[in-house]
């Protein structure tokens, strides 16, 4: 079949094995997303944008020069090419569901997508989905955002007549372990408000984000041969779990749903004479957030009483912060984006991210980045997926936001009431 160019795009950059890296001394954490950055800094290039260039950091960023003068605000659109840590990327193999029918998708003799875990299904029915082969996550997050993006430019391109201001378009590395911006410079980036398509379905926005923090428990302890090991054994893994089950229990993801927060066992590695364990700590309320550090610096201090000071190390280290609070002043700029939606006959609600976004640091640095819907479900796993109408939708969502903004009264903007 012949597919809309924005899933063209989609599967070609999903089939880069773009994979992040939690530890890692490089940036970007593995250098197999620079050939993504690359291969986008190429494609940025053949649509015709300008100051097309990939930084020594591995951002991927391009601009789109205005077509009508005036003093319009600068927009940004921003989106991530790293793909979690958690599922394989590698030889990722998408597959096309044409006229979807509603009932189960094998996607292949052991994995099979169905309406009864996914009951969302049956909103696509008679779409064209895009799948995994059930081997490997499918990257629609934040790939399908990449590609949305670059088809909204070359859309805005081909079709002159659609009024617009400077639009600069930036892809990240790193967002999976929550440095997709540790090294970006919003000064160089130069623009007044921002958006990341890094979202849910069709229609979904945000404007709330997790306050996100990301804590690593190192234990050393002491090997010795278990024969001979009374008052002599330090159990690195017995201390691990120890800490773990301190954790209230009912307070992680599988248990928690719209604004609870929770901690979340993210990796552990090691063995009896050393075990480090990384934690998410997660909470849409700040306060709450700030507790939730509070509780496990506890259990930790209390572990070092019973077994020694030396014995155990804690590192947090905040990833990103709530974007709301810092959006309040400036919520014309999420009007925008449910406007456009509205405008391209999409019925759009607003809901509070389970998640990060790259948006969400930048925002609390000064730059105002609320989120924008890309259109998959399952994401980080093998039951991956994204109807091919809610991407087609998504572009024409960012042409419209770039248009909105060249009508006056759609913002309040205080550069050109000063």
């Amino acid at each position: 079949m012949i597919l809309p160019i924005v899933a063209e795009r989609f599967i070609k950059y999903a089939r880069f094995d773009s994979q992040s890296k939690y530890i890692s001394d490089t940036y970007p954490s593995t250098s197999k997303q620079l050939l993504l950055a690359q291969e986008l800094a190429s494609d940025m290039q053949k649509i015709g944008l300008k100051d097309v260039h990939v930084d020594e950091y591995g951002y991927a960023c391009g601009t789109l020069p205005a077509n009508v003068e005036g003093n319009i605000p600068i927009i940004g659109f921003l989106a991530h090419m790293d793909t979690t840590p958690e599922f394989t990327a590698e030889n990722v193999n998408p597959q096309i569901v044409e006229n979807y029918d509603g009932g189960d998708i094998v996607l292949n003799e052991d994995c099979v997508l169905s309406p009864l875990q996914s009951p969302e299904l049956s909103n696509y029915i008679g779409q064209t989905l895009i799948t995994t082969d059930g081997n490997t996550l499918l990257g629609v997050d934040d790939k399908a955002g990449v590609a949305e993006i670059i088809t909204a430019m070359e859309y805005l391109i081909n079709n002159n007549d659609i009024p617009h201001g400077t639009i600069k378009v930036a892809f990240t590395p790193d967002e999976e372990v929550g440095r997709g911006v540790k090294y970006f410079d919003i000064n160089k980036f130069g623009v007044d408000y921002a958006y990341t398509l890094d979202g849910g379905p069709i229609g979904e926005l945000n404007y709330e984000t997790f306050n996100g923090a990301l804590a690593k428990v190192t234990v050393n302890g002491r090997n010795v041969h278990p024969g001979l090991a009374k008052n002599k054994m330090i159990n690195a893994i017995d201390i691990l779990m120890e800490l773990n089950s301190m954790l209230p229990i009912n307070q992680k993801p599988q248990y928690t749903e719209n604004k609870e927060g929770y901690f979340h066992a993210l990796t552990i590695e090691g063995d009896v004479d050393k075990c480090i364990e990384s934690f998410y700590i997660r909470d849409h309320d700040i306060d709450k957030f700030q507790s939730r550090k509070e509780l496990i610096k506890n259990a930790v201090d209390y572990l070092k009483n019973k077994h020694g000071d030396n014995i155990i190390e804690l590192v947090i280290e905040d990833q990103y912060y709530n974007m709301k609070y810092k959006l309040e002043d400036v919520m014309f700029i999420v009007d925008i984006m449910e406007k456009a939606a509205k405008e391209v006959g999409i019925k759009p609600y607003y809901k509070a991210f389970r998640g990060g976004t790259d948006g969400a640091w930048l925002t609390h640095e000064g730059l105002p980045t609320p989120n924008i819907f890309i259109g998959g479900h399952n994401y980080h796993g093998k039951y991956e997926y994204v109807p091919v109408y809610s991407m087609e939708k998504a572009v024409e969502v960012v042409a419209k936001i770039a248009e909105l903004y060249t009508y006056r009264e759609n913002y309040s903007h205080k550069k050109l009431t000063d």
